[in-house]
C-alpha cells in the first residue's frame, strides 16, 4: 500500500513509469496467476468469431431502418456489442478527437500532473485507475475523464489541448446517442423515444484511455474483465487493438475497423430491457505494442438518479416476468463505486 500511495501521489501515471525507462513493471501491478492464465495465447479465445459490424446508411428510410433494427436487436441479445459504419459522425471529427486525447497523455508530467485528482468536483480528472486502492492488483493505463453532459465541465477546466475536440465529440456523440436509442427501442418493440423520455441519454461521460507498451505484458493488464454500469456505451478505439468481448465461455478480439464506433450495452439497459439485451463483459490486453493503445469511451446514464428503474413494463407479462427489482440508480452507482472494476455485473444483486 506504501508504494501504490507513492505512485499515486506522484502523479506520474503508467506513462510516466514508461518515461522512466523502466524494465520491470511494479508489483502492485501483477495480477495473480488465476487472472493472467486467462490471458495465456490460446487461452478460451475464439479467432474464428467477430462482433457484427452494422451500415447505418440510410437509417431514416423506412425499409433500411427496419433491416438496421432486426440487426441491433439480434447484436444486443447475443453479444451485447457491435460496430457501426456510416454513422454520420464526420472522420475528421474521430481523427481530431483521438489524436487530441494521445496528445494529452503525451504531455510533460508536470502539465497534466495539475489535472491529476480522485474526484470529479471539476469535471475534468487525469488519473491512473479508478479502483486503484480497492483492486487486487492495478492496470497498465492512465485515462482522462471529462463530464460532457447534463452540463459540460466548464470549458477552461478541460486541458487545452483537447479542449476544442472535446466539445465537437459531445456534439456529435449527443446526437449519435439519441439514433442509437431510437433504433434499440425499436428493436424492444417499444416507442422509439422510451429511453430519451426515461433520461437515460442525459448523463454523459468521457474517459480517455491510454494503454502505453508495458515491459512485461504477461504479468499485468491493460483493463479488468467487467461491465458497464450504464445504459449504453460508445466507444472509439486506435488501430492498435486489444479489446476483448466474452461470448459463452470464450473470448473474441474486437479488432479495429477503420471509422467504426463500437456500441454496447450497460448493466441498466439489460435491466431496462428484462434481458432482451445483455451486458457483457469485456477486457482489455496489456499492450506489447511500441506504439501506445488508445480509446475514448462516452458512457451514457439516467440524468434522474432517484426515479425507481426497473424492467420496463410493456417487457413485462405472464410469460415474461419481471426478472429485477426496481432500484434508484444513485444507489446502484453508490454500490458501482465501493467496488473494484472486476468481476460480473451489479444487476445479479437487483434480480428478483
Amino acid at each position: 500500500m506504501k508504494e501504490v500511495k507513492q505512485f499515486d501521489e506522484s502523479k506520474i501515471g503508467v506513462k510516466g513509469l514508461v518515461d522512466s525507462g523502466i524494465t520491470t513493471i511494479p508489483r502492485f501491478f501483477v495480477h495473480p496467476p488465476h487472472v493472467l492464465s486467462q490471458f495465456k495465447p490460446g487461452s478460451k479465445t475464439r479467432p474464428d468469431l467477430v462482433i457484427p459490424t452494422i451500415d447505418l446508411s440510410g437509417v431514416d428510410s423506412h425499409h433500411n431502418r427496419s433491416l438496421i433494427v432486426d440487426q441491433i436487436r439480434q447484436a444486443c441479445s447475443s453479444f451485447g456489442f457491435f460496430q457501426i459504419i456510416n454513422r454520420g459522425v464526420p472522420m475528421g471529427v474521430l481523427d481530431r478527437t483521438i489524436e487530441s486525447i494521445k496528445g494529452f497523455h503525451e504531455e510533460p508530467t508536470e502539465i497534466k500532473a495539475r489535472f491529476y485528482t480522485r474526484g470529479l468536483g471539476t469535471g475534468v480528472s487525469y488519473i491512473s485507475n479508478v479502483d486503484l486502492y480497492n483492486s487486487k492488483a492495478a492496470s497498465w493505463r492512465d485515462t482522462l475523464w471529462v463530464k460532457l453532459g447534463p452540463k459540460m465541465a466548464d470549458h477552461d477546466q478541460i486541458p487545452e489541448i483537447c479542449r476544442n475536440e472535446m466539445i465537437e465529440w459531445d456534439r456529435e456523440i449527443k446526437r449519435l446517442g439519441e439514433v442509437l436509442s431510437g433504433l434499440m427501442c425499436e428493436g424492444l418493440g417499444v416507442e422509439t423515444w422510451r429511453l430519451k423520455e426515461m433520461t437515460c441519454l442525459e448523463e454523459r461521460t468521457m474517459v480517455g484511455h491510454h494503454y502505453p507498451k508495458c515491459p512485461q505484458p504477461d504479468l499485468t493488464v491493460g483493463l479488468v474483465y467487467h461491465t458497464d454500469p450504464d445504459v449504453l456505451t460508445v466507444l472509439q478505439q486506435d488501430n492498435v487493438g486489444g479489446l476483448q468481448v466474452k461470448y459463452g465461455e470464450d473470448w473474441v478480439d474486437v479488432k479495429p475497423v477503420p471509422g467504426a464506433l463500437i456500441i454496447n450495452v450497460g448493466d441498466l439497459l439489460q435491466i431496462i430491457s428484462n434481458e432482451v439485451y445483455k451486458s457483457a463483459e469485456h477486457r482489455v490486453l496489456a499492450n506489447p505494442s511500441h506504439e501506445p493503445r488508445v480509446s475514448i469511451a462516452v458512457f451514457f446514464n439516467t440524468g434522474n438518479r432517484d426515479d425507481l428503474y426497473g424492467p420496463l413494463p410493456e417487457l413485462i407479462s405472464s410469460e415474461k416476468p419481471a426478472l429485477y427489482r426496481q432500484f434508484t440508480v444513485t444507489d446502484f452507482m453508490t454500490r458501482f463505486s465501493k467496488r473494484e472494476v472486476d468481476g460480473k455485473s451489479l444487476s445479479n444483486y437487483y434480480k428478483l
